[in-house]
């Protein structure tokens, strides 16, 4: 079994689309282990996309991600990191495959309505982040 954060960003958070996301998710078989609704602080954000900080889109990435509330969750299953980034589809939602929560629920590359661990290795770390050990049921 493997475990993955999922993250529901803020714009998918004001649309009010938590339910139909989290249903796309347990329908696939993956069970939910951990969930917190919270809102991010800059420095959160900020130490959260610290991999991209070099990036030119790094601080309107931030300035997004601490506009709202997110829904930060952990994710287990048969091969959860893969199964998750499958039902999320493409980073931009206009390549995204139909039927997949970005096409469905994002409205731009910027405001994509999800983010989900890339690998176990980030996977774990992410998690670590979000969640103790004790918050993991």
């Amino acid at each position: 079994m493997e475990q993955t954060l999922s993250i529901i960003k803020p714009d998918a958070v004001k649309k009010n689309v938590i339910g139909k996301i989290i249903d796309r998710f347990e329908s696939a078989g993956l069970r939910i282990v951990a969930i917190k609704k919270i809102h991010l602080s800059e420095c959160e954000a900020k130490a959260f996309y610290n991999v991209h900080k070099d990036r030119p889109f790094f601080n309107d990435l931030v300035k997004f991600m601490v506009s709202g509330s997110v829904v930060a969750m952990v994710l287990e299953g048969e091969n959860a990191v893969m199964k998750n980034r499958d039902l999320m589809g493409a980073t931009n939602p206009k390549e995204a495959k139909p039927g997949t929560i970005r096409a469905d629920f994002a409205e731009s590359i910027d405001a994509n309505a999800v983010h989900g661990s890339d690998s176990l290795e980030n996977a774990k770390i992410e998690i670590e982040f979000f969640f103790s050990k004790r918050e993991i049921c």
